[in-house]
């Protein structure tokens, strides 16, 4: 008969997931490296799969390791529930990782989990990225959330992207595109603009890297020809060229004083496309309890603005 796999092993394997090296695992599991590799190779002998790739530069995990990661990861939340309702009164300790296109509502509600934590420690990991590593980030279960956008012009080269990693997006919010200026932009005081007006201004957009594919860009009319533009990697870097530089970019239209100051306004773009934004994560797998709450933060925290949000 098979041996049953541990609670314990399945702790190890998440910590060694999550930090994809033995060696950072073992120093937050507080045991010697030699002694998680082992485990390790205990755990992949009792389930007669290759869990991890293994080279000098650390893990990564295989396909069945992927998979493994989704239902280990349900496993331990659970038990930890379980611990913290009918044994210690200590808090269990809290995961999370979520990968994202460049957008404010996201660290919005990620402030909030991290504040509403109820727990002694916690591990959370956010990751602003670009679309395709985005994408890649949730294949790997590096993340179990992603939240990016599609709509009419990028639908179809998403959808197939998703479905060829396994992976199914769920609508949050449709929302009609506004223009991001700085307060100091003569359009901050339009009650809505045109791309004519746009003209004059720098368009600033997230670099894509080597996937620089219109399909995968974060801006909707991507394919709009301009005479002046921009490529950045933050979002940091992109509100001070709004405000020092007079640029812009197109996006929701949410944007968060409570988070970048009163700086930045957003403008209605009189455009008939509309943005759907969506969380993508593993076809398969259920979602664990603190991913599940994330996304009704989501939901919570995008109510109060002009969006149409879904179910």
């Amino acid at each position: 008969m098979a041996q049953l796999v541990t609670l314990q092993q399945l702790k190890y394997f998440v910590e060694v997931a999550t930090h994809g090296s033995i060696t950072a695992a073992a120093e937050v599991l507080y045991i010697s490296q030699p002694s998680l590799s082992a485990a390790m190779k205990e755990l992949e002998a009792r389930l007669a799969k290759e869990l991890f790739v293994r080279s000098t530069r650390g893990i990564t995990l295989t396909a069945d390791g992927v998979e493994f990661l989704g239902y280990a990861r349900q496993v331990t939340e659970q038990a930890e529930l379980l611990e913290q309702r009918y044994g210690t009164p200590t808090p269990s300790k809290r995961q999370l990782a979520i990968s994202a296109q460049h957008f404010a509502f996201v660290v919005n509600a990620f402030v909030t989990m991290v504040q509403e934590a109820d727990s002694h420690e916690y591990q959370f990991t956010l990751r602003e990225t670009r679309t395709h590593d985005l994408i890649e980030d949730v294949r790997t279960m590096r993340s179990e959330l992603g939240i990016l956008y599609r709509n009419d012009f990028n639908r179809r080269v998403i959808d197939r992207l998703l479905r060829d990693a396994g992976l199914s997006f769920h609508p949050l919010f449709i929302a009609k595109p506004h223009v991001f200026v700085g307060s100091g932009n003569p359009l901050a005081r339009r009650r809505s603009v045109t791309l004519d007006d746009l003209t004059p201004y720098p368009r600033l957009s997230f670099d894509q890297g080597e996937q620089n594919s219109f399909h995968l860009a974060e801006e909707i009319l991507s394919t709009v020809s301009v005479p002046k533009s921009i490529h950045v990697s933050d979002r940091a870097t992109i509100f001070n060229l709004m405000i020092g530089l007079g640029g812009y970019t197109i996006s929701t239209g949410i944007v968060s004083e409570d988070l970048n100051g009163p700086d930045i306004v957003a403008v209605p773009l009189r455009v008939k496309e509309r943005i759907e934004v969506g969380w993508i994560a593993h076809s398969a797998l259920q979602l664990t309890h603190q991913a599940a709450h994330y996304i009704d933060l989501l939901r919570t925290t995008v109510a109060e603005y002009d969006v149409e949000v879904l179910e």
